[in-house]
């Protein structure tokens, strides 16, 4: 699991997660590090298709709420941390060709390119650390795994070369911790916000709750409901389906630890 990969460096201190990052010393999930702090997913691509895909997460602001974008070829985002390089400082990349992912580095300054924008697109970690606050369990946490993902059949809306499905995370519940979920979450538009889905998984076009096509399964229990929110990989989804000539985007679970706080993305 992820956090056995993980040397010495403070895991509460954003700064210390990244560095330990770029070190190649954090090499999977940053689940539960800094906590408090926004976590992001990641899209990077080249010049001639950023505004594309800008319009994009515009159009489809669930599953791909924008955090934060960088000036062609700067790998720097100092709104979203100091000493914040996104060639080095998430765990584990995949790198895309055409559709297809060709390798899943560590560190991706040997493909770097004067023309590439990063995308960083707000994670459901900030909306689980106000859940597990809450006193609502989240079953991947308790685990130790990933959380399960599915490509599904809410079509997202298209922009120019991108369209596709809408991916989404599960987390079981039962019915009064739905209900609150549902409350919490919804604060939290910058992050995917309300679930999309509460119930019958084949409504959504997944026929196997047991075969996730991201992460690993967590089991419902007899008294609980599948409850599924946007997911911040759905542009990996949407990438493979438009098949650029070149794209980056983070491995499911290791995300990019920002400086930016929970409680400031939250709504009143």
């Amino acid at each position: 699991m992820a956090l056995a990969q993980q040397k010495s460096f403070d895991r509460f201190d954003p700064v210390a997660v990244r560095h330990a990052a770029r070190r190649g010393e954090l090499t999977g999930d940053t689940a539960g590090l800094a906590p408090g702090r926004v976590q992001g997913n990641l899209a990077i691509l080249p010049k001639d298709l950023a505004d594309d895909f800008l319009r994009f997460c515009v159009l489809n602001p669930k599953p791909c709420p924008i955090i934060g974008m960088s000036e062609p070829g700067n790998p720097a985002i100092p709104a979203l941390g100091i000493d914040l390089d996104i060639r080095t400082d998430i765990p584990r990349y995949r790198v895309w060709k055409d559709g297809v992912m060709v390798d899943d580095p560590t560190d991706i300054r040997s493909v770097w390119r004067d023309d590439l924008v990063a995308f960083v697109i707000g994670c459901s970690y900030s909306f689980e650390e106000a859940l597990i606050a809450d006193g609502l369990p989240i079953r991947h946490i308790a685990c130790g795994t990933t959380v399960p993902m599915w490509r599904t059949n809410i079509a997202c809306t298209p922009a120019g070369p991108f369209a596709g499905p809408t991916v989404v995370s599960m987390r079981p519940m039962k019915p009064a911790d739905a209900i609150r979920a549902i409350q919490i979450t919804s604060r939290f538009p910058a992050v995917h916000g309300a679930p999309l889905h509460i119930g019958l998984p084949e409504a959504i076009g997944i026929m196997d709750i047991t075969k996730p096509d991201y992460g690993q399964p967590a089991e419902v229990k007899p008294d609980e409901l599948p409850v599924f929110w946007a997911c911040g990989v759905t542009p990996q989804s949407v990438i493979a389906a438009a098949k650029p000539p070149f794209a980056i985007t983070h491995a499911p679970g290791s995300m990019l630890v920002t400086d930016l706080l929970n409680s400031r993305v939250a709504s009143l």
